[in-house]
């Protein structure tokens, strides 16, 4: 059977969220503790939330744990929101780093992204804007050098990449970034809290369907 491992640290808030959308998609889906193995995994998730409480930076101390050796060296398709985005880039499994909102205040809103042209799992939806919430303090996506694997930049409803359509003060409205590999994909919006109709919006279905398809190919 196909199983996709939530990955719950310390602080981890979002595992049930991400839990119960995977499953109304037809995948296995479990909790894994930080102390636990992923080999037995098809895919791994990591979810949002305030792993060790964000202490010395959002995602630092998460990003430096044996399970993150063991999910680098995996080989599976991963995914991370918000806390997993930060945890992804702390442990450099993406690149770049996320530093606090320019407005230094915690941002929780709708917002729209828009799938950039990628060579990942989510190439399949290039080109779609969609309506995901945010909700992070540490958001602002900066890299030394322009990226290049941008998965999504946050736009307005019509997909026009502005600078009032930025939420956090992202470089080049950065949303997400991908694995030079495709295998590893990140990003701030919470595609899991909008998945069913209850929730104000179906549209991060769409980058869960993607990854399902990718860990059952």
């Amino acid at each position: 059977m196909t199983t996709v491992g939530v990955i719950r640290f310390p602080g981890t808030n979002n595992e049930w969220e991400s839990v119960r959308a995977l499953r109304s998609l037809g995948v296995e889906s479990r909790i894994v503790e930080h102390t636990q193995s992923v080999s037995d995994l098809d895919g791994i998730w990591l979810a949002g939330g305030f792993s060790y409480g964000d202490v010395l930076r959002a995602g630092a101390v998460a990003g430096a744990s044996e399970i993150m050796k063991e999910i680098k060296a995996s080989g599976v398709p991963i995914f991370g929101a918000c806390n997993g985005f930060q945890i992804m880039t702390e442990a450099n499994l993406l690149e770049g780093a996320l530093l606090p909102n320019t407005s230094t205040r915690f941002v929780c809103k709708w917002v729209y992204l828009t799938i950039a042209e990628n060579d990942s799992y989510l190439s399949e939806i290039a080109g779609e804007t969609l309506k995901i919430p945010i909700a992070h303090f540490e958001g602002n996506f900066w890299a030394q050098n322009q990226p290049r694997k941008v998965v999504a930049r946050y736009s307005n409803e019509r997909g026009e990449i502005k600078a009032e359509a930025n939420p956090n003060g992202s470089m080049d409205n950065i949303a997400g970034m991908y694995s030079n590999d495709g295998r590893i994909v990140g990003m701030m919006p919470h595609p899991e809290r909008s998945c069913f109709d209850y929730q104000g919006s179906k549209d991060g279905r769409k980058i869960i369907e993607a990854f399902v398809k990718e860990v059952k190919s």
